[in-house]
């Protein structure tokens, strides 16, 4: 039989505050659609077009200032002539370093457009950092405190592009940024990959064996655990790995420590006491790189595409969502459920037993194929038939640096 043109919607509910269908359509114009008696065997010709509307459009570029504090200013002697005093002793000025964006920071400046701007969570010298670094080596990186204004500086035009990690080979996912995903409106266009080499470091002059106390992130500090009982210190968590280093510089006590990267030694004038000692060896975090436009997905590399559904409850219902991709031969690199925060539960009436509830889940799925491949598009339409909601995050490259 012939079709005509059919959109497919990828988003039944575009986002968690906006139910409509408006937002994101994946169209598919099939030609010469022929179907002999199974759902698997389909042969026709697929010309793709995406469309995402959004409900508004920023179109001044915006770009983050930092105030000049009270106490930053130099002082005025006697004479009219400016006074420099030197505070810290650190290899780098910390007053010259970029301050993060808060969630609420919406201070704004044009942009030259000389350089891609990057946001990421945490202080320079991050391991974040180091995967914008990794992924635009030219960009211009923009700090931020917490990964929810990551995501909003790209929104308000503060950044080109956002990196924030979504799991660790030892930690595992990060939740976290599974849920923001699903929140905000940004498209996954590329990844990377980060070897992890957590470092030991300490003021100037100072052995490992005087430490009394370690600072880092609760997961680095976690990851360097036997490393951290044989010295027998105190582990202090706090907000980010970089953030330890610039604590440690800032206290300058003796006896404290922090775990952290090679960089962030370098920018706070700390010395390397021991490298590489997170109890696994093999330690990468992927990350994810985020826009506000969808790329264009190709043929000509291996490709990994992005989703989240939901299912209705019942028998075998998973089975057969992912059933989709196995009857096309797509391979399944990542499966991650999370609960759904506005609907955590379901409840289902039984007159003979009452009634009982269950947990309402999203999956969030990674599997390698390209949205320029008639099996990706099939297995999607396919997989629009079961779920009661679909959409897609991205279509990226695979980093195969590693």
């Amino acid at each position: 039989m012939m079709a005509s043109i059919k959109g497919v919607p990828i988003c039944k509910a575009c986002c968690a505050t906006n139910n409509n269908h408006r937002h994101c359509y994946y169209y598919s114009k099939q030609v010469g659609l022929s179907e002999s008696g199974s759902r698997n065997l389909l042969n026709l010709r697929v010309q793709n077009k995406w469309e995402c509307r959004l409900g508004g459009v920023l179109t001044k570029t915006q770009t983050a200032t930092t105030p000049v504090e009270e106490n930053d200013k130099p002082s005025v002697d006697g004479n009219g002539e400016t006074q420099i005093t030197e505070t810290r002793r650190f290899h780098r000025d910390l007053q010259s370093l970029p301050r993060p964006l808060s969630a609420i920071d919406l201070s704004s400046s044009l942009s030259d457009g000389s350089k891609v701007r990057v946001a990421y969570q945490g202080l320079p010298g991050a391991y974040s950092e180091a995967a914008a670094l990794r992924a635009y080596p030219e960009c211009e990186t923009v700090p931020c405190d917490e990964f929810e204004a990551v995501f909003k500086a790209v929104e308000l035009w503060l950044v080109d592009k956002a990196v924030l990690p979504i799991e660790n080979s030892v930690g595992g996912s990060i939740h976290r940024n599974y849920d923001l995903l699903l929140f905000h409106r940004l498209h996954i266009v590329g990844e990377v990959q980060v070897v992890v080499n957590h470092c030991l470091l300490g003021l100037p002059g100072v052995r490992k064996e005087e430490l009394k106390r370690v600072l880092s992130h609760p997961q680095a500090l976690d990851q360097c655990e036997m490393t951290l009982n044989k010295l027998g210190v105190t582990k202090v968590s706090t907000n980010d790995s970089a953030g330890a280093a610039q604590i440690t510089a800032a206290e300058r006590v003796r006896d404290t420590g922090a775990i952290a990267s090679v960089r962030a030694a370098e920018i706070y004038g700390l010395d390397v006491l021991a490298e590489r000692i997170q109890d696994d060896t093999d330690n990468i975090t992927r990350f994810l790189i985020l826009a506000r436009e969808p790329i264009i997905p190709g043929s000509d590399r291996p490709h990994k595409t992005s989703i989240v559904f939901s299912l209705e409850e019942g028998p075998g219902v998973l089975f057969k969502a992912l059933a989709v991709f196995a009857l096309r031969n797509i391979n399944l690199s990542k499966i991650e459920s999370r609960p759904q925060r506005y609907r955590p539960l379901r409840i289902v009436d039984d007159s003979n037993k009452g009634s009982a509830k269950y947990f309402d889940y999203l999956f969030y799925v990674d599997f390698e194929a390209s949205m320029a491949e008639p099996r990706a598009q099939y297995a999607l339409a396919h997989l629009q038939e079961i779920a009661k909601f679909l959409r897609v995050l991205g279509c990226y490259p695979i980093d195969t640096t590693l």
